[in-house]
């Protein structure tokens, strides 16, 4: 009956999500097609740039509410009220700099403007991740699905209506408005949900009312901006080394290179989404459940999860390299072909970054996640040095090659810190 349920769980969040990235996925399509390659790299890189600071934002906030209630239990709602002033704070901080620092650096007034609008992108992405947590904790994964789809759907059909009826008169910047207005109609209907949340008014799953662990002290905005940090940094040295070639290809190339390469990147988001599923929407409230309660379990879950992430990524890695010269054309149109080339290269990555998924997902509990911030700040600067050392002579290609060895290292590191820091200490304590 439990593999029965979490396999309907984990169907019902793919399904969910699968859509959501199908959504995406034909949202890119649709610009791509109807702004042009120069166009769609000045919209998509002004995103990219948005996306890797929008963890800023709460800094792991939502993250961090997992590990917390996987190892307090309901003790855990102690930290709600603080961590929601902190998310507060942050954000009004981090949009206020984007706005004024577009101002600063952009090279000409159109990327000035977007990323300007798309400033209120982060009230989206914030939202749609504290309220993830949320659904998460409560394992409501018809309603998380449901969360996790919609905004892409919203997207899609405003950007289809857009470009079916109106495509003559909508420019790079109204789209813009559109990701922007998505976004706040988004923070408003998570409103509810949080402020239900900062009430205590919570169906945690896994813990009994009375399971109570840890500190009883009530903590400050700083001191979850302190327990939060190592999440935040987490994702933001992620997004450097995952996004970051896109700004850089801007930048050092042109918005038709970083438009080309877009495409890939796009594909290959899709691509990633099992593993993100399963590890960062399932699995990741019960990990730290398991790291905790039942370490025996949690090691057996990471090594069938290593051996599984391996079969399915070098599958789909296959698949990518087989389909790429007819896909990417049939799909985006012919002035992207040269796309094709930049995601064979890149589905290089497909089982590399697959059990990543799953080694890392074990640095993410007690007090590893330093360590795997380490990895991944290490990772980050190492992607671009590789990219400022590749773009200027390979353009797209050195981004995909740079991106293909980050991965690679960052696996390596994942793997050593699991085996040495997670596992070899756990038996040496037990």
């Amino acid at each position: 009956m439990m593999k029965k349920n979490a396999i309907k769980a984990i169907s019902l969040l793919w399904i969910g999500s699968l859509s959501g990235a199908g959504f995406a996925f034909l949202t890119q399509v649709l610009l791509a097609r109807g702004l042009g390659s120069a166009s769609f790299g000045i919209f998509f890189s002004a995103l990219s740039t948005i996306t890797l600071l929008a963890p800023l934002a709460g800094f792991g906030i939502s993250q961090f509410w997992l590990k917390a209630f996987g190892a307090e239990g309901w003790a855990a709602v102690r930290w709600i009220k603080p961590s929601i002033k902190f998310v507060a704070v942050s954000t009004i901080i981090l949009m206020l700099i984007i706005i004024f620092g577009a101002g600063t650096f952009s090279h000409d007034s159109e990327s000035q403007h977007i990323l300007m609008v798309l400033s209120f992108y982060i009230l989206g992405q914030l939202s749609v991740e504290l309220v993830s947590s949320k659904l998460q904790l409560e394992e409501r994964y018809t309603k998380l699905a449901l969360w996790q789809l919609l905004p892409h759907l919203l997207r899609f059909i405003i950007v289809l209506v857009a470009t079916t009826v109106y495509i003559e008169y909508i420019s790079v910047e109204v789209y813009a408005l559109f990701y922007a207005a998505v976004a706040i109609v988004f923070f408003i209907f998570a409103l509810p949900e949080l402020s239900a949340m900062k009430n205590g008014v919570l169906k945690l799953k896994g813990h009994a009312h009375n399971s109570l662990g840890g500190d009883r002290t009530n903590p400050t905005a700083l001191t979850a901006a302190s327990e939060s940090w190592p999440f935040g940094m987490a994702a933001f040295s992620y997004l450097i080394y995952f996004q970051s070639n896109i700004v850089l290809l801007k930048y050092m190339s042109g918005n038709q290179e970083a438009g080309i390469y877009s495409v890939a990147f796009t594909i290959m988001t899709a691509v990633y989404l099992l593993p993100s599923v399963i590890y960062q929407r399932f699995l990741t409230p019960k990990i730290h459940r398991w790291a905790n309660h039942e370490p025996e379990k949690f090691y057996q879950v990471y090594r069938t999860g290593n051996w599984a992430m391996l079969v399915l990524g070098a599958a789909a890695m296959i698949t990518i390299y087989i389909s790429a010269d007819w896909a990417v054309p049939l799909f985006f149109g012919e002035q992207y072909r040269a796309s094709a080339g930049i995601l064979k290269i890149l589905s290089l990555s497909a089982p590399i970054i697959f059990v990543a998924s799953s080694a890392g997902a074990t640095l993410v509990t007690q007090q590893h996640m330093k360590i795997k911030v380490k990895y991944m700040m290490s990772v980050a600067l190492i992607n671009l040095v590789l990219n400022l050392l590749l773009i200027p002579k390979l353009h797209t290609t050195g981004a995909a090659i740079a991106t293909v060895i980050s991965n690679a290292i960052l696996l390596a590191f994942y793997m050593y810190g699991a085996k040495k820091f997670v596992f070899q200490s756990a038996k040496a304590r037990s």
